[in-house]
C-alpha cells in the first residue's frame, strides 16, 4: 500500500472516530522521517520508533479549522504551504445520488446519499500531481 493510500485511510478514520456530522478537515504532509529527526519525541505520540520510518513516509498533520463560510476550493487557492510540505489531505462529509438506477440497480432512491470523501494529493517538482486518492464511503463506518 503507497503512503498516500495510508494517509487517506489514516485521515478517514480520524475523522470517523469523531462522528459523522464533522466540518472538512485540511492535513499537510510531511515526510516522516525528516518530521521526526526534527521532533523525536513525536515518535512516542505517533505510536512508531524513529528508525522504523520506511522511505516516502508521509504524516498528516491536521491544520486549523477551516473557514466555514468559504468554499474549499476557494480555501484551497488560496493557501501557500513551505517547501517542507510534501502535499495536502481534505477529508469533508459530501452527498451523492445515482441519476440512473438502471447504472446501479441496487440504489434504493434517487435522493442524494451522504458520504465522506478523503482526498490526498502529493506534490512533484512544482505543484504537479504525483497521485491522488478517494475513499467515498456509503456511511458513518469508516474505513474498516
Amino acid at each position: 500500500m503507497s503512503s498516500l493510500t495510508r494517509v487517506v485511510i489514516e485521515i478517514e478514520q480520524h475523522a470517523a472516530r469523531d462522528g459523522w456530522e464533522q466540518p472538512a478537515r485540511l492535513y499537510a504532509l510531511v515526510d516522516t522521517a525528516d518530521l521526526l529527526s526534527q521532533r523525536p519525541q513525536l515518535a512516542d505520540q505517533l505510536g512508531i520508533g524513529v528508525n522504523s520510518v520506511g522511505p516516502g513516509a508521509l504524516t498528516p498533520v491536521e491544520q486549523e479549522p477551516l473557514p466555514a463560510d468559504q468554499q474549499l476550493d476557494d480555501v484551497l487557492a488560496g493557501i501557500a504551504w513551505p517547501a517542507r510540505v510534501l502535499g495536502c489531505a481534505v477529508t469533508m462529509r459530501t452527498r451523492w445520488s445515482c441519476p440512473d438506477r438502471s447504472w446501479y440497480r441496487a440504489w434504493p432512491t434517487h435522493s442524494p446519499r451522504p458520504s465522506r470523501t478523503s482526498s490526498a494529493l502529493q506534490q512533484c517538482g512544482h505543484r504537479r500531481p504525483l497521485a491522488v486518492r478517494d475513499v467515498a464511503l456509503a456511511g458513518p463506518q469508516g474505513v474498516q
